[in-house]
């Protein structure tokens, strides 16, 4: 029997006759043929017919052939193409379950569709490292949220510290990012200035690394160093984060208190800025990251300074009433805040508040330059890959000082 032309697919009635759904099933079944029945020839003319007829079937019809192709372990090309940017539904099944799609497939469809796909997409399991790139480069939360809760994808370090960067403005990013094992300390500890108390916790459990280490197999190092003069700044940096001792007895000699508990003494008599950077030099550290510490809202920063540098719990006290935050609320009872400084106080070892307080030292004042400087000012974050670790931790973590 001949079968008579057509002038146009739009010949066709809308409701599609029962010989195209049947022709639909039995094409869809070719192409799952196993390769024992098939060539990879054979099966690529059919995807290519079964393409012309998807066009013009229904939504559903389309659905129930991808559930069809979804266990396929080799799809052909123009069906993969097509029906990975049809409608969710249609793509979702192929998206989820179907093993042989490409990263270079899934990348397609992700920079050809909306964020509905993409959020299917981060829901795979498996996702390579070119991938999750693809997926986080659109900056869309609820799919970088996506990606992180996935405890199979793969995760590139630059795309990490983006998200890093990211989370500043998006602070529903930081439970999910802190939870990923390829989340580094460097990272955990400039995040930690935007964080919740939770995710503050969190990181101070996880990230707060003991130096054990480092010194004893650098110990014999100092003497070398000291003999030279320190005249090798870069050696006297990583031997000062190293170092045991937290305090600048150096500091003493210059300064107009005989130490650091009578520098917090004033400040119960009022805190300046003078005094401010005075309990920072005496700490060891830079004035501006006592600044930074001493005007933190969230206060665990001060509970983690005064841990380093063996102040007492009273000294805390009197620092925590300087800065006028509050003790009590207004029904008598311990401040919520108060309460989470003290825990985050006696929770931590010496040596692990040290670690803390130093990265946060080198960052935010060692690794300064006034390019750096410049970069924080203008907000110029994509130059971010230009810097190291610490330079890039001091962008993030001082441009809301700089009002970025």
């Amino acid at each position: 029997m001949s079968i008579p032309a057509v002038s146009s697919d739009a010949d066709v009635p809308p409701a599609a006759s029962k010989a195209r759904q049947t022709l639909l099933r039995r094409l869809a079944d070719v192409v799952c043929l196993p390769a024992s029945r098939i060539n990879a020839f054979e099966r690529a003319v059919t995807g290519d017919l079964l393409v012309d007829l998807l066009r013009l079937a229904s939504v559903e019809e389309r659905r129930r052939v991808a559930v069809r192709l979804a266990p396929l372990a080799e799809l052909p090309d123009s069906l993969a193409r097509l029906m990975l940017r049809d409608e969710p539904s249609v793509a979702g099944p192929l998206i989820e379950q179907c093993a042989s799609l490409t990263d270079v497939d899934l990348i397609g469809c992700a920079r050809d569709t909306g964020i509905a796909h993409r959020l299917l997409i981060a829901e795979r399991r498996g996702l390579s490292e070119v991938v999750t790139e693809t997926l986080l480069s659109f900056g869309e939360d609820a799919v970088i949220e996506a990606v992180l809760k996935n405890t199979s994808a793969r995760l590139a370090q630059g795309a990490i510290e983006g998200v890093v960067a990211l989370s500043r403005q998006s602070r529903g990013l930081c439970a999910p990012l802190l939870k990923r094992p390829e989340l580094r300390p460097s990272g955990a500890y400039v995040m930690f200035w935007w964080c919740g108390p939770e995710e503050r916790r969190a990181v101070l459990q996880r990230f707060a690394v003991s130096r054990e280490v480092l010194q004893d197999s650098v110990e014999d190092l100092f003497a070398v160093a000291a003999a030279e003069g320190w005249s090798d700044p870069v050696t006297r940096k990583a031997l000062q984060f190293i170092e045991r001792r937290q305090r600048n007895r150096a500091a003493i000699d210059k300064s107009p208190y005989n130490g650091l508990e009578d520098a917090v003494a004033a400040a119960s008599r009022g805190m300046t800025r003078e005094l401010v950077g005075e309990i920072g030099y005496l700490s060891g550290i830079k004035p501006l990251t006592s600044a930074k510490i001493m005007g933190d809202a969230g206060g665990e920063p001060m509970a983690i300074l005064c841990k380093a540098t063996g102040l007492t719990r009273l000294d805390l006290q009197t620092l925590w009433r300087a800065m006028r935050r509050p003790e009590v609320d207004a029904n008598g009872e311990v401040h919520p805040d108060w309460e989470r400084v003290q825990i985050t106080y006696e929770m931590l070892a010496v040596d692990r508040a040290q670690t803390v307080l130093r990265y946060w030292n080198w960052s935010l004042s060692s690794a300064l330059t006034p390019a750096l400087l410049r970069a924080i000012r203008e907000g110029d974050e994509e130059l971010i890959d230009e810097y190291s670790a610490p330079e890039r931790a001091a962008m993030l973590a001082l441009a809301d000082n700089f009002g970025r």
